[in-house]
C-alpha cells in the first residue's frame, strides 16, 4: 500500500519505520501538501502526524476518506497545538485519538481514542509527552489492520472541546524555556498561575 507520511516532528519516526517494517510504500512529507503533490504520489492512505499545516479542502475531496490523523489528545478536547500542555493548564482529559481529516483543526469523525491517565506529581512537560506518544503509536499498531483496509465505523465527536494555537502559549514559554522540558507538570502549573 502507498502511505504518505505528513510530519513536521521527529516523533514520528518510530511510526515510519514500523510501516515499512511492515512492507508499506511510504512517501514522507514535511512541506504543504497540495493537489498535485498527491496527484504525483498516488497514494493510497494520507497518515497525518504531528503535521503543522491543515490539509487543503480539495486534497480532502480527493483522497474520499483516505486520511487519517493521529493526536496526543482525548478529542474533542485540545484539537490544535500543545494538545498536552493544554490538557494540564486547562485540567481537561488527556489520551489520544485517530481520527478521520476534514476541513477543520482536529475536527474529524474519530476512528479510535484512548484516555490516558497521567499524575501531575509524577510525571513532567516531556515524560507526559513521551507516554501520550507511546500509547498513541501503540494504538495505531494494534489498529494499523482495520485502519489499512478501512474496517473501523467512525463516531462523531462531542460537542463542546476546546482548541488551541500555537501562539497561545506564548505567555507561558519562558517557563518552559528557562526549566527545561523535565519541569514537574505540578510546578509548571504553579508558575504558570503565577503569571496570569
Amino acid at each position: 500500500m502507498k502511505i504518505a507520511v505528513l510530519t513536521n516532528n521527529e516523533v514520528s519516526k518510530p511510526l515510519i519505520e514500523w510501516l515499512k517494517e511492515m512492507g508499506e510504500n511510504v512517501t514522507v512529507i514535511g512541506d504543504r501538501i497540495d493537489l498535485t503533490l498527491v496527484d504525483k504520489i498516488k497514494p493510497d492512505l494520507i497518515v497525518i502526524y504531528s503535521y503543522k499545516y491543515l490539509i487543503p479542502d480539495d486534497v480532502i475531496k480527493m483522497m474520499d476518506d483516505g486520511i487519517i490523523n493521529l493526536h496526543i489528545s482525548y478529542l474533542p478536547w485540545n484539537k490544535g497545538a500543545d494538545p498536552n500542555i493544554w490538557s494540564f493548564l486547562d485540567n481537561t482529559p488527556k489520551g489520544v485519538t485517530i481520527h478521520k481529516a476534514d476541513q477543520g483543526m482536529n475536527t474529524g469523525d474519530i476512528l479510535i481514542q484512548e484516555e490516558i491517565v497521567l499524575n501531575e506529581s509524577e510525571e513532567t512537560l516531556l515524560s507526559s509527552y513521551t507516554k501520550l506518544h507511546d500509547a498513541l503509536f501503540d494504538m495505531f499498531k494494534s489498529n494499523w489492520k482495520y485502519l489499512r483496509e478501512r474496517r473501523i465505523i467512525p463516531s462523531k465527536q462531542k460537542k463542546g472541546g476546546s482548541v488551541h494555537k500555537s501562539a497561545e502559549l506564548d505567555r507561558f514559554r519562558h517557563i518552559i524555556e528557562d526549566k527545561g522540558l523535565t519541569i514537574s507538570i505540578k510546578e509548571f502549573k504553579k508558575l504558570c498561575a503565577e503569571t496570569e
